[in-house]
């Protein structure tokens, strides 16, 4: 998997990461936290630009977050909870999830949008209260790319940092990865297996 995804970012470059950040906001196939990284070490190799990388994962960000932004002032709140009830067996989303981040936006505002960029699962979801919020599109790609920004560029300057260590984290981190990535896909399958138990069909 490390592997895997070096030679994308490799082959493709900057839009490779924007492409997989994007991904991960829409569909969380693979973690910002193993993308990001992986492009923090291949700008230290001399192979891109940092800077480059950073505006890279942060555009692919706020292109995700935009997404779920559109859908939650386009379906409403209980358009929402109903498809999330009926169709979230498959995209691996509860009503739960997002009733967690409507309550994280309602209690806090537009800084959920801001903060809500760092923390798993809300980092997803908070754009769709936004959206049903009907929060200015011009205030939440501010806050959501200032979020974006600061993550992106943790993630990214951690990999960095290690720099002339590569080759010897790439020996660990390659098992590593693939474990997440079949943990990930584990948990995937068993939240469709159980999604009826916890949620009950929506009464028409």
């Amino acid at each position: 998997m490390f592997d895997w995804i070096t030679s994308l970012i490799r082959a493709v470059g900057a839009a490779g990461v924007a492409f997989l950040m994007l991904l991960e906001n829409v569909f969380p196939p693979i973690p910002s936290e193993l993308v990001m990284p992986l492009a923090g070490f291949i700008a230290a190799r001399g192979e891109a630009s940092l800077v480059l990388m950073i505006l890279a994962g942060t555009a692919g960000s706020v292109a995700g977050a935009w997404f779920w932004y559109w859908v939650g002032r386009k379906v409403g709140r209980d358009r929402m909870h109903r498809l999330a009830c009926r169709h979230g067996r498959w995209l691996a989303v509860y009503p739960e999830d997002i009733d967690k981040a409507r309550d994280w936006f309602e209690r806090h505002g537009p800084a959920a949008v801001l903060f809500g960029r760092m923390v798993p699962t809300v980092r997803t979801f908070i754009s769709v209260p936004a959206g049903v919020a009907r929060m200015p599109l011009g205030r939440f790609l501010a806050y959501t790319t200032a979020g974006s920004v600061v993550w992106v560029s943790l993630l990214a300057s951690a990999g960095y940092l290690l720099q002339r260590r590569y080759e010897m984290v790439s020996a660990w981190v390659d098992p590593v990865a693939t474990a997440i990535v079949v943990g990930l896909l584990g948990w995937y399958v068993w939240r469709v297996a159980t999604y009826r138990r916890r949620v009950p069909l929506p009464q028409e």
